[in-house]
């Protein structure tokens, strides 16, 4: 089962894909889609579509997971974001990939055990469960890894 995590952003999309065989958990590819912010918006979504569908295209997960959106005190930050998870789950759609959301309390209890962890806990705990020797330089990177272990976790082995 091939688990394409997704961190959602409109300037950098964080992606992680990772393969679960049983109850084994093995990294595929990571990293991070950067839209340059010069660019009008629209242009910065069809970059992230473009990516995101290569990635699909490329690796062909079963699942994939995202990062629900949170409610912080900038409500345009907010629908910004909003609208690249549109993208994101268009593109699961266009690629008939079932796609679920995940709190981010939720995804930092899975990896780390605690819903209110900081990233650079999030960051060491991908590293070790992933077995990987550098935690991923991009935390968005590194998150949407999180992510898709957190989806892998919730399936029955």
């Amino acid at each position: 089962m091939k688990i394409l995590g997704i961190d959602p952003g409109t300037r950098v999309t964080g992606y992680g894909l990772i393969e679960k065989t049983g109850t084994k958990i093995s990294i595929i590819d990571y990293g991070s889609i950067r839209a340059d912010r010069d660019k009008d918006f629209s242009r910065r979504l069809m970059v992230i579509h473009e990516k995101i569908m290569e990635i699909i295209f490329r690796y062909k997960p079963d699942q994939m997971a995202i990062e629900e959106v949170f409610y912080g005190k900038n409500i345009k930050t907010a629908i910004r974001i909003g609208e690249g998870r549109g993208v994101i789950f268009l593109c699961a759609a266009l690629a008939n990939i079932p796609i679920t959301e995940y709190a981010a309390t939720v995804i930092k209890k899975a990896i780390v055990g605690n819903g209110s962890a900081h990233k650079d806990q999030v960051q060491e705990m991908v590293k070790i469960i992933l077995n990987m020797s550098n935690t991923p330089e991009s935390t968005d990177a590194s998150d949407a890894l999180a992510i898709a272990i957190c989806h892998s976790h919730s399936m029955k082995a």
